[in-house]
């Protein structure tokens, strides 16, 4: 396209600013000579592998998603069909190691009682759990992980505080947690979300750290913006894929933690059933009867493997680096 009096498109601007310029131009059915137009429009078309991928990625994330709504709502209603109550539940020796069969549709553990009441009360706990911590750890994880990041003056205070924590194993803070105050789902759920919260907060504070002197973050504070309108609005919206993925890979951890625990006999009480208690309870079984370790450990399996898929998929989703 030819221009009055010899002057260029966009004298005054920087280079990568020019080619935006110059490929909306190109848009509105104007031609362009800079040759990385061809490499913003390339960008801007996304391929059919590319779209495929997407696709594929979206579809698998719906249905694990499917899946474990399916998962949860079908906790209740087993317990609603199930023969037997699980706070009715009474030892009889002699049933003791019955394979599935009609009656006991899980079997039976090494004190007769029927498997398939106590593996889906357990499973609502430990989802009851997981949520609880998940949600937790996020609020505050990226409550203080803003501050920390944006406010220069309390980051040599946040840092010496996770290097205190975080460098002390978290199995001897749950093993003294315990010992000292008890075992419970509230203790339980406390404790982690008291720990836990390191890791979101520290993913966000590197997070910040990327945007806090951006340009136009440096343009609200001159202009007077107040500090909490900054973090929300000009960088938490940058930080959702994070915190997303953070909070699907929370999930499935806190249940393999708690199993974990309660396994090594120092996570949830005895009065609040679990599937870690029930694997710690049977433990010594697995060998000669399977399926006492097939039902619980397929359930956690499949409650990871879901978050896995759903976290990387929702954070793509969600981060607007993709949108642009």
């Amino acid at each position: 396209m030819l221009f009055p009096f010899g002057v260029r498109p966009f004298p005054d601007v920087c280079p990568s600013v020019r080619v935006s310029l110059q490929a909306l131009t190109f848009r509105r059915g104007q031609s362009s000579d800079d040759p990385a137009h061809d490499t913003f429009r390339h960008k801007a078309f996304p391929t059919v592998s590319d779209i495929s991928r997407f696709r594929f990625q979206c579809c698998t994330a719906v249905v694990c998603l499917f899946l474990f709504l399916f998962l949860v709502v079908f906790s209740f209603i087993a317990l609603a069909i199930g023969k037997y109550d699980y706070q009715t539940l009474v030892t009889d020796s002699s049933l003791a190691f019955q394979k599935p069969n009609g009656e006991y549709w899980f079997g039976t553990d090494n004190l007769g009682r029927d498997y398939w009441c106590q593996v889906w009360y357990a499973t609502q706990v430990s989802i009851r759990l997981a949520l609880i911590v998940a949600v937790g750890e996020s609020i505050l994880g990226v409550i203080i992980g803003l501050i920390w990041g944006y406010v220069r003056e309390l980051d040599r205070f946040f840092t010496e505080l996770y290097n205190l924590i975080d460098n002390v194993p978290y199995i001897i803070y749950m093993t003294l947690i315990a010992l000292v105050v008890g075992q419970s789902f509230t203790i339980m759920a406390v404790s982690m979300i008291a720990i836990g919260w390191l890791v979101m907060a520290r993913r966000v504070r590197n997070m910040v750290f990327m945007f806090r002197d951006r340009e136009y973050n440096l343009a609200s504070r001159c202009l007077g913006t107040p500090l909490w309108r900054v973090l929300t609005k000009n960088i938490l919206p940058y930080l959702v894929s994070v915190i997303i993925l953070r909070m699907a890979l929370s999930i499935p951890a806190t249940i393999n933690l708690e199993s974990t625990l309660s396994y090594l006999g120092i996570g949830l009480g005895i009065e609040t059933p679990s599937l870690g208690l029930i694997l710690s309870k049977v433990r010594g079984f697995f060998l000669d009867y399977p399926y006492l370790l097939v039902f619980p450990a397929s359930i956690v399996s499949i409650i990871s493997i879901s978050f896995y898929i759903m976290g990387n998929a929702f954070s793509d989703a969600a981060d607007p680096r993709n949108h642009v």
